[in-house]
């Protein structure tokens, strides 16, 4: 389909989709966010193995359009925020890995995002923000996916203070995998990714859903999950050919798509 918002583009076994409203700042107005939902799950459908999500213009994304809140009303707020986090579970239940990558600031809503995807790549330039805690608006959503990647403390810091953060610091808090020379960015990204969909497509996939599904679980719970997901996938097609070419000192040949 045709996208006003973003761009997609599909390049050997990965697809790009790029915010591209970069007047805006990127920010994840309630169209922007219906269209990039739509986007991930038009992608989720074709025979991509990874997913990059990069942004043009001077901002990642500045998060949130104030313009949709503007003397809202409650159940329109409501809305806008539930359509918000359709948009972050679509990212992580779509089979393909994917990876943002990051090139300047990434605020509010957009530092959510990034946080939602699977493994992210910064340019050394690029930093992070919640800065609601700055203003008249906690940035309560974001917290949710920020929490989720670092400590509770340095959750709460940048929850509390707003105060950016820079790519150094967000690798040290675990917010991002890596940060790299501006330079390098796509290159380290595209290297990332090359190396988190190696082996079997479908495997990939059932690893994804299987880590959100017990993460936040209690530990007994998590392991009684996981032992089901993982006997059931020990005799899939693609297990068992990956056990056999082991045992027979022969590389794998892996048929099975998500």
């Amino acid at each position: 389909m045709s996208y006003q918002h973003v761009t997609v583009e599909p390049v050997g076994q990965f697809t790009t989709i790029t915010l591209n409203r970069p007047e805006k700042r990127n920010a994840l107005a309630l169209d922007v966010m219906i269209e990039l939902t739509q986007a991930f799950r038009d992608v989720s459908k074709t025979d991509a193995n990874g997913v990059i999500l990069a942004a043009n213009g001077p901002v990642f994304s500045a998060g949130h359009n104030f313009g949709d809140m503007a003397g809202t009303s409650l159940a329109d707020a409501r809305y806008l925020f539930d359509v918000c986090t359709e948009m972050m579970d679509t990212v992580q239940s779509v089979p393909q890995v994917v990876v943002a990558r990051v090139h300047a600031l990434a605020t509010a809503a957009g530092c959510q995002l990034v946080a939602t995807c699977d493994l992210a790549v910064a340019a050394e330039s690029a930093s992070f923000a919640i800065p609601g805690g700055k203003g008249g608006l906690f940035c309560h959503t974001p917290l949710v996916a920020v929490a989720r990647n670092i400590s509770r403390k340095r959750a709460m810091q940048m929850a509390l203070t707003g105060d950016p953060i820079t790519a150094a610091t967000a690798v040290e808090w675990g917010l991002i995998n890596l940060a790299v020379p501006d330079a390098e960015l796509e290159s380290a990204t595209l290297d990332l990714l090359t190396r988190a969909t190696r082996g079997s497509v479908r495997s990939k996939a059932l690893g994804k859903w299987g880590f959100y599904e017990q993460v936040g679980l209690d530990q007994p719970v998590a392991y009684e999950r996981a032992v089901g997901m993982m006997a059931q996938a020990a005799t899939s097609r693609d297990a068992q050919e990956g056990i056999t070419a082991f045992l027979e000192k022969r590389k794998p040949k892996y048929t099975e798509r998500a």
